[in-house]
């Protein structure tokens, strides 16, 4: 399933887009304003950005310059040809201006996403000599197989899609809420030590791949 992200702040358009996309079978998430769109974009990488120009906080254009390796479609009421030319020079993949047609907007979304199939995704995440296959969900430290549970994989994956940022433990619980929403926050450092701890005896040399930030999150430790 192909994940659209819809960075608008206008409510209305936002959830209209949400409900015709999941129709067509997209997965859809949103963001309300530039800095938000930023801050889910650190730990949710779509196939396809829809993006209004017109944001609170940072603007549509200084979002765009930020995206990278994601096709964005802006879609806007500038009209104006140079700012149709400079946003598409600056990386913007299409362009579509409000009022727009909905059945042209699905046209675009599809030949974006066909020209860009895979998003440059893979399905094996790496750090170090963790590896972690997101279609067999097999895990292995060392070519050695390590066995997880439903909420230790996820949080596992979430951490090596991301292996240079701290995930902070509101943004994990969101991120892994839909595959295990019976992990909270009570729990999510029972999680995260029995699956630290399950990586460490899986290494030859009891490496600890987990590190906590304080009063922050987690994220992973190099060596």
């Amino acid at each position: 399933m192909k994940q659209i992200m819809v960075i608008d702040d206008d409510t209305y358009i936002s959830d209209m887009l949400k409900e015709v996309l999941e129709k067509e079978g997209y997965a859809v998430s949103q963001a309300w304003s530039g800095t938000e769109a930023l801050l889910r974009l650190q730990t949710n990488r779509p196939d396809l950005v829809l993006l209004d120009l017109m944001l609170p906080g940072l603007s549509g254009e200084g979002v765009l310059a930020k995206i990278q390796g994601i096709p964005v479609i802006v879609i806007s009421a500038k009209g104006d040809v140079s700012d149709k030319v400079s946003l598409l020079l600056g990386g913007a993949a299409d362009y579509v201006t409000k009022p727009f047609d909905i059945r042209e907007l699905l046209a675009r979304i599809t030949v974006c996403l066909r020209n860009v199939p895979d998003n440059g995704k893979n399905s094996l995440l790496s750090f170090e000599n963790i590896n972690l296959d997101t279609i067999s969900h097999q895990v292995t430290v060392e070519d050695c197989p390590v066995k997880l549970t439903k909420t230790e994989y996820a949080i596992l994956k979430l951490l090596l899609a991301n292996p240079s940022q701290v995930i902070s433990k509101s943004v994990m619980l969101d991120r892994i809420a839909q595959d295990t929403p019976d992990c909270v926050e009570s729990s999510l450092k029972v999680h995260v030590s029995n699956l630290r701890r399950k990586l460490r005896q899986a290494d030859p040399q009891k490496r600890d791949y987990i590190e906590a930030v304080w009063g922050i999150g987690f994220r992973m430790k190099e060596s």
